[in-house]
């Protein structure tokens, strides 16, 4: 099979990934994965089936064109029995795991080993005071016992305000938040945003809707909030728990509605914070920002009316409600540093009533979670993760396959039939413009100044939060650091960042079934071409498309091709909306569409790329299979997932991307599978042509 020279260099690269891992005498999943790594690249074989996709998870008794998600994986997902430690599993789920692995068997090389460097001893006392759960159960609720005993003594509406501006740093709640990020309209500035927030269920319609399922949901919860106000021995926690149940279905009701929380035009609204108490009255701002020591001249407020509703909210509740409040949340908030038995009690709610899991995760992958973080050790532990299974050389090849797809969106750009020539000059601007960030920083986070110790798991934490809520403030006044990372590089997932136009890619997400160096370059293209193609795409949907090359939110849109641009988007919506997993729930097309447009600009782009890649020669048929089935079927397979229903609500109610089954359906929008599959008029998934959404 002939490979372009750029998969054949990816492939040399990425096949050194399960050669740089020590030998130990009891081998890890992690270790098995990289040994099986290192066996495939040296037979030149993929890791999944003979090409790179997993043809017996088909189900060949569907057609194409009526389910392609379980055309490709119904198989699978009628076998695959969900284990109890888990509310979904799929392709991202199956290399977390593997992640997770390689991240213990790290932390376990560094409990063996004798001498350590200043950062790997962090990680290894982090991870000792997690683990030692016969000192933590000891303690109970002793740890948070200084926060409890501040949110008792509060007696006057400064108090209180001073609680809720520590709430960074104890765990607390507030129903006003603050964060600093990057200015919208002059992205080398940090600007700090204020907004609203604290509520305990995942979002606003788990407090207003009518429907059983919420009302049931309602009812556990405030049982639940009862019992943990049980830990702290508060008198009358039933009425309590009613009273606060009652003061966030408050705070509930004036919150804008997720969908219009995600319009940039919406959410941009700066004023200089000396003015912010005549704009924003009856609120001790002074006294708030006390608390997180920034200074910052200029503040941008995502939801003007909510705030003003919540400052209104605040000052006509009795400070007993407010204090039975920040009780339960810190308590909440913390439980999972905190006691077994408080631990499981809120996991009984949270985890089993609200998202379908009967059991927790082991405690070493919840301690690996809790270190992994940006604003946790995720740094330092990625530094090892790279220099054990990711390659410099992977670094340039990755760089290389981006080049590919921002070629194919520049040649699609300039074939739009709905753009002008005008808005192509800027469209093309800002491609030209996209930087990529791959496999890991180029400047690793430092820890100097940082104490951990092996003894007191919430004080680790805080000093965490202290640490780099310090290095923030220190920065707050600089020119913004280019070079900072969202993503750890062990975390498997990518992103876009609107204000420094950039596309990120962590090493993880470079594995099977998103990147294997010996699968067919459809497959590849499939997979994690679509994923670049999706993360560039982020700069084109519906509010990445509002800011410019540079970063800065403006419109550099004619006003006729926005238009054109708004009702492709709105067939996008109107398609989403009607999916439905769930009866009487369905895929909220809007609130998702910024992925959508991703997904399928995307797919788009990689199969435009692929087609670039065959230099006009015909793809081979491999497995009875064309270049364009395999290309299809390993973007469907990269969606393989399974899911308990209560979190799929979760997800339809608060997430911003469709469920996985319906994101393996963007290619009814491509003319190509339509060919690849023979799909014809009267199957289920059947676009006529001028209903399929081509944007990008």
């Amino acid at each position: 099979m002939k490979k372009t020279l750029l998969a054949a260099t990816i492939a040399a690269s990425l096949g050194l990934i399960g050669c740089s891992q020590p030998e130990n005498t009891e081998k890890s999943v992690a270790d098995k994965a990289a040994m099986m790594d290192a066996q495939n690249a040296e037979l030149n074989q993929a890791e999944l089936g003979s090409f790179g996709v997993d043809l017996s998870a088909r189900n060949e008794a569907i057609k194409p064109g009526d389910e392609f998600f379980m055309y490709a994986s119904g198989t699978w997902y009628d076998n695959y029995e969900l284990p109890a430690d888990k509310t979904r599993y799929g392709a991202f789920t199956a290399l977390a795991e593997r992640s997770e692995e390689r991240v213990k068997n790290i932390v376990d090389g560094l409990l063996e080993k004798e001498t350590l460097n200043d950062e790997e001893k962090l990680v290894h006392d982090f991870f000792v005071s997690y683990m030692d759960t016969d000192a933590i159960n000891e303690k109970g609720l002793s740890p948070i016992s200084d926060v409890l005993t501040t949110i008792d003594n509060i007696s006057t509406q400064k108090d209180l305000t001073e609680v809720f501006g520590n709430a960074w740093l104890t765990g607390a709640s507030s129903p006003i938040n603050s964060g600093m990020w990057y200015n919208r309209l002059d992205p080398n500035e940090y600007q700090l945003s204020v907004g609203v927030g604290g509520l305990g269920l995942p979002d606003r319609d788990y407090y207003l809707s009518d429907d059983e399922r919420f009302v049931k949901i309602r009812e556990a919860y405030e049982a639940h909030i009862a019992q943990m106000l049980g830990f702290a021995k508060v008198e009358n926690p039933e009425e309590k728990a009613a009273e606060i149940l009652a003061l966030e279905t408050e705070i509930a009701n004036v919150q804008w509605p997720r969908e219009k929380r995600r319009d940039r035009d919406l959410t941009l609204n700066q004023i200089e914070r000396a003015k912010l108490s005549d704009d924003y009255p009856n609120f001790d701002w002074d006294t708030y920002f006390a608390q997180t020591g920034y200074k910052v001249p200029e503040l941008n407020i995502s939801q003007p009316e909510p705030v003003k509703a919540v400052i209104e909210i605040i000052n006509d509740t009795a400070l007993d409600k407010w204090k039975s409040y920040l009780t339960y949340h810190t308590i909440k908030n913390n439980a999972g540093l905190l006691s077994e038995d408080i631990y499981l009690a809120n996991f009984d709610f949270y985890g089993t009533t609200l998202s379908g899991q009967q059991e927790p995760r082991p405690r070493w992958k919840r301690a690996v979670s809790q270190m992994s973080g940006t604003q946790s050790l995720g740094f330092a532990i990625g530094k090892i993760y790279v220099n054990e299974y990711f390659p410099e050389s992977s670094k340039t090849q990755m760089a290389e396959l981006v080049e590919n797809l921002r070629t194919a969106l520049g040649q699609r750009i300039d074939n739009l039939d709905w753009m002008s020539e005008e808005t192509k000059v800027n469209a093309k601007e800002k491609l030209m413009a996209f930087r990529p960030k791959i496999g890991y920083p180029d400047t690793w986070q430092s820890f100097e100044g940082l104490t951990i110790e092996s003894d007191d798991l919430i004080g680790n934490v805080r000093n965490l939060r202290e640490f780099f809520h310090q290095q923030s403030i220190e920065k707050e006044l600089e020119k913004t650091d280019r070079e900072r990372w969202s993503m750890t590089p062990q975390r498997v997932n990518a992103y876009y960042n609107s204000s420094f136009n950039e596309i990120v890619f962590p090493a993880a997400i470079l594995q099977p079934p998103f990147f294997d160096p010996n699968a067919d370059p459809a497959v590849n293209y499939g997979a994690i071409g679509a994923v670049i193609g999706h993360e560039m795409g982020h700069g084109f949907d519906d509010q990445g498309s509002k800011s410019d090359a540079h970063g800065i939110q403006r419109n550099w849109w004619t006003d006729a091709d926005r238009a054109a641009f708004e009702a492709k988007a709105d067939k996008l919506v109107a398609q989403y909306n009607a999916y439905s997993p769930i009866e009487g729930n369905f895929v909220n097309g809007r609130n998702s569409l910024g992925e959508n447009i991703g997904d399928v600009g995307g797919l788009a782009m990689a199969y435009h790329a692929y087609k670039l890649s065959l230099n006009g020669e015909e793809a081979p048929v491999i497995d009875g299979l064309t270049g364009d089935q395999r290309f299809f079927l390993a973007w469907a397979q990269v969606w393989r997932e399974k899911q308990t229903e209560q979190s799929m609500l979760n997800r339809l109610r608060s997430g911003t991307h469709a469920p996985s089954r319906y994101r393996a359906l963007a290619p009814r929008n491509h003319d190509a599978w339509y060919d690849a599959f023979n799909v014809q008029p009267g199957d289920a998934l059947y676009l006529a042509p001028e209903e399929r959404v081509r944007i990008w």
